[in-house]
């Protein structure tokens, strides 16, 4: 809700009302917001309250959240880079980046609540739906920009 409040606040306080000025700005802010800014939430929850993270998971507390939370913590910074970087080839690397591990993810929230019936908050809730949509969303954007990105 947020990506589509500052890109509509965008729009309505510029003169440039262009189709690929509102792309362009749906792409940064898909980066601040669900890529950045959540990306180092989850860093800070895997890494720093790891057994409230995994609690919320429906899982038992495991090493590996550490390399999650660094896996989130790489893709978090990227992402915010790419608001003020706005290189297409840049912003479609942190898209592919994003869709894999946030793609995986979602396969293994699916796969958990298949498999075992765990519907906890932090598997069958908001994030199952954006580590599906954040990632599909920026690459169905970044494709309907590629044309004005090659001139």
């Amino acid at each position: 809700m947020l990506v589509l409040l500052c890109t509509g606040l965008s729009v309505r306080r510029t003169q440039t009302r262009t189709a690929g000025f509102v792309l362009e700005r749906l792409i940064a802010y898909i980066l601040l917001f669900p890529v950045g800014l959540v990306g180092l939430w989850a860093a800070l929850g895997h890494i720093v309250f790891a057994a409230q993270a995994a609690a919320s998971i429906g899982w038992a507390p495991s090493p590996f959240q550490f390399e999650v939370g660094v896996a989130n913590l790489g893709i978090g910074v990227a992402g915010l880079i790419g608001v003020w970087y706005r290189n297409w080839g840049y912003r479609l690397a942190v898209a592919v980046m994003t869709g894999g591990f946030l793609g995986g993810a979602a396969v293994g929230h699916v796969v958990q609540i298949v498999s075992t019936g765990n519907l906890a908050a932090g598997n069958a809730g908001p994030i199952l739906y954006t580590d599906v949509l954040t990632p599909l969303s920026l690459l169905v954007l970044l494709a309907l920009t590629v044309r004005s990105a090659r001139s």
